[in-house]
């Protein structure tokens, strides 16, 4: 019977993924006793000193059995599963094996002071670290411990499937395989991200939940790349984040809401924009707080949003898109000297990447809008049609009084089309270019809604408009030609 019983064991152990950690460790943790379970503990081993220079020896079988479990329920546990909080006995059998990781050798790994991460240079940044410091606080380590942890059992998961002296690519990915297919990260229903951005954002809530927005899962991404040391670029399209592997003349990007498909670079590219803006690993700690302060801004708590982004300061210092921000939340919170102070401040800090800059600024110190008036464009809005038409109602509002309000114009185009209703969209898109014809957006929508209710006069018109303001940026888009093949194809030969 014994012997039936070794065998059937057997056959369970040659099921296994032989360099699955969580599947030999928890077979070993059934049957400890067999010969299977003891091969199974052996590989286990093997596979995490693969990558040590120095190889540890396994503890006691009786103490180690003890600590097993919550070894194996780390990377297994499911999304609807409390959180996990180690004890210091359970860290301190963990500790031992993740010593190897690339993360443990940063300065930033070995402080619990705010302070001293805010002035390290951004390669001695552990940046899991920095997100948990920040979000539990340094009295509660044990809590910040629990979650490196977590962090650094997917990566010992993510080095046991990689060879001794793997490559970049290999390790790449190793990761994207670990994350969107073992792991399943996925990105968040609408319904459910829109309302609470930053459960979405902060690491802690994205390890719990396995969902997350684009910098979300960037910033689980990078934790685990630190670890098993992969360089990666950060890259942030407008209102986007996506990372990069960058060597030799090669690019591979990855985009974290796609499980980690590679997009050519030029499709994150839009009209107004002919660079992507590229941040240190140290800016995400701040980019971090800026989407928690979205969120605070949408609920219209000025002041903790505000709060978020004097700590997104310390870590974007100058960055024109958190003063542009950081302004505009003065002004909701009845600051005005100091929000416009920044605003005036902003006119020698463009954003470098945009051709076409934020014209609420300029509009705002004009006199071109009030203050509800900036609160207005800035409405989010839902997938219904009633949260759509109450934002156009007070946008419509704000323009009766305010017609020289280029970004309120815009928006009210945005929300017929929204609706569906192009030929509304096309008149106030209109009315923009007659107060402003060099908004190179402005002009690509006008020819593209031209060519769909066939006005091709008007489309060619916008279209050159277009193509004039680019051609002094050296900008050339994908889109811009897409546009011109579509009019080639439908509109007549003798108005080309």
């Amino acid at each position: 019977m014994a012997d039936l019983y070794e065998e059937r064991v057997d056959v369970l152990y040659s099921s296994l993924d032989p360099n699955s950690l969580t599947e030999l460790f928890a077979f070993y943790n059934l049957y400890p006793e067999t010969i299977s379970g003891k091969k199974a503990y052996q590989r286990a081993w093997d596979l995490i000193n693969l990558h040590r220079n120095e190889s540890i020896r396994p503890l006691h079988i009786k103490e180690f059995t003890l600590d097993i479990k919550p070894i194996i329920s780390l990377v297994t546990r499911e999304s609807y599963e409390e959180s996990i909080l180690l004890t210091e006995k359970e860290l301190q059998a963990i500790d031992p094996l993740t010593s190897h990781l690339k993360n443990k050798e940063l300065k930033g790994h070995h402080t619990f002071e705010t302070d001293v991460i805010v002035q390290l240079p951004s390669e001695e940044v552990d940046l899991a670290r920095a997100i948990f410091l920040y979000q539990f606080g340094k009295d509660d380590p044990l809590k910040i411990r629990s979650y490196e942890a977590y962090l650094d059992m997917m990566a010992i998961q993510i080095l046991a499937r990689l060879p001794k002296n793997y490559t970049d690519l290999q390790a790449l990915e190793a990761i994207n395989h670990f994350v969107f297919h073992e792991m399943r990260y996925r990105f968040p229903p609408h319904s459910m991200w829109t309302e609470d951005v930053d459960l979405y954002t902060f690491l802690p809530s994205v390890l719990d939940s396995r969902h997350g927005v684009c910098l979300g899962v960037s910033i689980l991404y990078l934790s685990l790349s630190q670890r098993i040391g992969l360089p990666l670029e950060i890259i942030t399209p407008p209102g986007h984040i996506y990372l990069s592997y960058q060597k030799d003349g090669r690019e591979i990007n990855i985009e974290t809401t796609a499980r980690g498909l590679n997009i050519p670079t030029e499709m994150y590219l839009g009209i107004n924009n002919k660079t992507l803006k590229r941040h240190e690993l140290k800016n995400v700690v701040g980019l971090n707080f800026m989407n928690a302060a979205a969120t605070a801004w949408h609920h219209h708590d000025y002041k903790l949003a505000l709060s978020f982004y004097e700590k997104a300061s310390l870590f974007l210092p100058n960055y024109p898109l958190l003063m542009l921000f950081t302004a505009y939340n003065h002004l909701l919170d009845g600051n005005i000297e100091k929000g416009k102070a920044l605003l005036e401040k902003m006119k020698d800090h463009p954003v470098q990447e945009s051709l076409y800059q934020d014209t609420i600024a300029e509009d705002y110190l004009l006199g071109n809008v009030s203050i509800e008036g900036i609160k207005a464009v800035f409405e989010e809005v839902d997938e219904t049609r009633d949260s759509i038409l109450e934002k156009q109602a007070k946008i419509k509002k704000i323009v009766a009084t305010h017609p020289k309000f280029r970004e309120g114009i815009f928006h009210l185009a945005i929300t017929w089309l929204q609706l569906g209703r192009n030929k509304e969209a096309i008149e106030s898109l209109k009315q923009y270019h007659t107060l402003d014809p060099t908004n190179p957006t402005v002009e690509y929508y006008l020819s593209a809604l031209s060519l769909q209710r066939w006005s091709y006069k008007d489309a060619i018109k916008h279209l050159d408009f277009c193509k004039l303001i680019l051609k002094k940026h050296d900008h050339h888009p994908k889109l811009i030609s897409h546009l011109e093949k579509d009019l080639r194809q439908n509109a007549p030969t003798h108005l080309l």
